[in-house]
């Protein structure tokens, strides 16, 4: 039963400490498979004027922002949200959901910034495509966080045919509470007419 055992200088919220506290039980799980269940995590606090580094008191660092929806599930959330607007092809929906300097890429296209540009591109390739998602993975990687979303594509052929089982893979990098990039490689030629 692995016991991990981390201080901090008062002052962080609960929600960031549960959040700590949840991605430290990931990292564990992650590192010595051991069941979640199995994994205690401790948060000691020390006061500010209880703690000194090089003979000088210090301050705790300043927290990212944490969202307020359940901790786990924010950035899968935002993934999830963002490829239902576009299957419904409410575009401003979608676009609010993206940084400033957000770029796509799908197979054989070239880096795209605008949904617009996105919607063009695949107009002679299909009618409709919709995705059956089967799974979500999430990783933080410090300053961003990378959501794979894997599953099925649906739809039709622009002469009405229709497709299923088209096997798809994104991976989306998340900025500050908004989607970067996204890369997509799907099986979409292999399936074609």
């Amino acid at each position: 039963m692995p016991v991990v055992q981390v201080s901090l200088i008062q002052g962080y919220s609960s929600a960031l400490k549960q959040q700590l506290c949840e991605r430290l039980t990931e990292a564990v799980s992650a590192s010595i498979a051991a069941d979640p269940d199995a994994i205690t995590i401790f948060l000691h606090e020390v006061t500010a004027d209880g703690y000194m580094r090089g003979g000088r008191s210090r301050q705790p660092g300043s927290a990212r922002a944490v969202p307020e929806e359940p901790l786990q599930t924010a950035p899968e959330s935002l993934v999830r949200d963002f490829l239902a607007a576009m299957e419904a092809r409410e575009l401003e929906r979608a676009s609010s959901l993206l940084a400033d300097d957000f770029v796509m890429r799908f197979p054989g296209s070239p880096p795209m910034t605008r949904l617009t540009e996105l919607v063009e591109w695949a107009r002679g390739r299909y009618r409709h495509v919709g995705k059956r998602i089967h799974a979500l993975d999430c990783c933080d990687k410090g300053d961003y966080t990378v959501v794979v979303c894997h599953g099925e594509l649906h739809g039709e052929w622009p002469d009405g045919t229709p497709f299923d089982g088209v096997r798809f893979i994104d991976r989306f990098e998340l900025r500050d509470g908004k989607l970067a990039r996204q890369e997509v490689w799907n099986d979409l030629a292999l399936a074609s007419p």
